[in-house]
């Protein structure tokens, strides 16, 4: 950045922090005959996600590679005592065993993706997107994010991959005339006339499940990217201005309070996930 630049304002700072690098694969002429342009990838998430998908599968397999009828290891108690968690919810709201065989695994995998996503908004604010700015041509326009589940596209994906999850084991366990039937004849009463209302119901249930679902956790991944973001130009003010004591002792202070708080909702939003992801799996294997 040149001399004659000046220092980004707070709202210029929040607007670059939630730019994602993105790569548009579109034609121009899709692109103006588009209200809503599809085929703009967010590369950041993409990339972080499935990098951080591929280190919890590896993690896992470690776990299960290192196991041993011996006392075990720390690593191997904390993976123990993960599975015995998810394997026991499953356990209660599924009942099917061959379906538990599939859906436990699933949930599991679910719950250490999430959480390793969501970590990620534990590395400082400007880290990474400082040094991909060093890298880049135009440090100006390099844009970074790095929590994917900070991303809507990321949590409508998965809750997505969880709707067809449940759309599959509702013609695997009730067959496809047994759920096309409960499509008409449910929650209202199997009268032709409720039929169209039924099916409705069902429609927006369905609807309202899928995006509340990756709504919930992308809400409150955001929300804390947007606090840290916000502490950051505390401590970033100071040290811009040399004066003001309390702004840096307010961005130490509220730091180490809102890290603290936000590794519990770390844990949480990806056991809400997960749990909500079992539930809606089990009220696929339901016969009304």
């Amino acid at each position: 950045m040149s001399s004659e630049q000046h220092a980004p304002s707070a709202g210029e700072y929040i607007t670059h922090h939630l730019q994602h690098l993105q790569k548009n694969f579109s034609f121009e002429s899709v692109k103006q005959t588009s209200i809503v342009d599809f085929s703009l990838f967010n590369l950041d998430s993409l990339v972080f996600a499935s990098a951080l998908g591929l280190l919890g599968v590896f993690l896992l397999w470690l776990g299960v590679r290192k196991a041993t009828s011996d006392v075990p290891g720390r690593f191997q108690a904390a993976v123990e005592i993960l599975f015995e968690l998810v394997d026991n919810q499953a356990k209660s709201v599924i009942s099917d065993a061959n379906s538990r065989k599939f859906v436990g695994p699933l949930a599991l995998t679910v719950f250490v993706w999430i959480f390793l996503m969501n970590f990620m908004d534990m590395l400082p604010v400007d880290w990474l997107p400082s040094l991909a700015s060093k890298m880049a041509d135009d440090p100006q326009h390099a844009f970074l994010r790095v929590v994917p589940t900070a991303d809507l596209s990321t949590t409508l994906g998965m809750s997505t991959f969880v709707l067809l999850a449940c759309l599959y084991y509702n013609v695997k366990i009730k067959g496809l005339g047994g759920w096309g039937h409960e499509l008409i004849a449910a929650p209202f009463g199997d009268h032709w006339a409720l039929w169209p209302f039924n099916f409705l119901m069902q429609m927006i249930e369905f609807l309202a499940k899928t995006v509340s679902h990756g709504m919930r956790l992308f809400g409150n991944m955001f929300a804390g990217e947007l606090v840290f973001m916000l502490i950051a130009l505390m401590g970033g003010a100071w040290a811009m201005n040399a004066t003001g004591l309390s702004l840096a002792f307010g961005h130490v202070v509220a730091g180490t309070i809102w890290t603290l708080f936000h590794i519990l909702v770390i844990v949480l939003q990806a056991f809400i996930f997960m749990m909500l992801t079992l539930i809606y799996i089990g009220q696929a294997h339901d016969h009304h």
